[in-house]
């Protein structure tokens, strides 16, 4: 083959063979953008985190901080699960990895609901489930939490807890 119709077909193999996709770069980037991105905390929240944190002081626990770390991690979960339409702890060893990465968590648990409709209510049954009141009454030291509403005006809840 001569040299002036080889490099072009060599330049043009490299070219197919090296090319960069654009798909890929956008969706490391949209899955690190996802992973950091912090709601606004909404009432509901707030007023189970009180909750939760009064009924840690009422038996001698520690008061857990909240967040935005955690937070995050949380509102990823609850976003999966309104999108799949059910209740699960899928998952929850990737959000686990993360908050062990970033923040630094040592241990990490989670508590997740469905169709509750106040702050008093879902803490209430947490605490009545054995399984969740020791997650709620665990060796934590920072926790938080999304409450999201699903296309019927459903909430799903994902509480993350971490000790560091």
């Amino acid at each position: 083959m001569k040299l002036s119709t080889y490099l072009p077909a060599m330049a043009l193999l490299a070219m197919v063979s090296f090319s960069c996709s654009t798909d890929a770069i956008e969706e490391s980037k949209i899955d690190a953008l996802t992973s950091s991105y912090v709601p606004e905390t909404k009432t509901i929240e707030i007023e189970i985190l009180e909750l939760i944190n009064n009924h840690r002081i009422s038996i001698g626990l520690n008061a857990l901080e909240n967040m935005s770390s955690i937070k995050a991690q949380a509102y990823n979960h609850t976003e999966y699960m309104i999108g799949e339409n059910k209740i699960s702890h899928d998952n929850f060893l990737q959000r686990s990895a993360s908050l062990k990465n970033n923040p630094g968590a040592l241990s990490v648990s989670e508590n997740v609901a469905f169709a509750y409709s106040s702050a008093q209510s879902v803490v209430n049954a947490w605490l009545g489930s054995e399984g969740h009141r020791a997650v709620i009454e665990g060796d934590f030291t920072s926790f938080d939490i999304t409450a999201d509403l699903d296309k019927d005006g459903k909430y799903y809840y994902t509480n993350i807890f971490i000790k560091k």
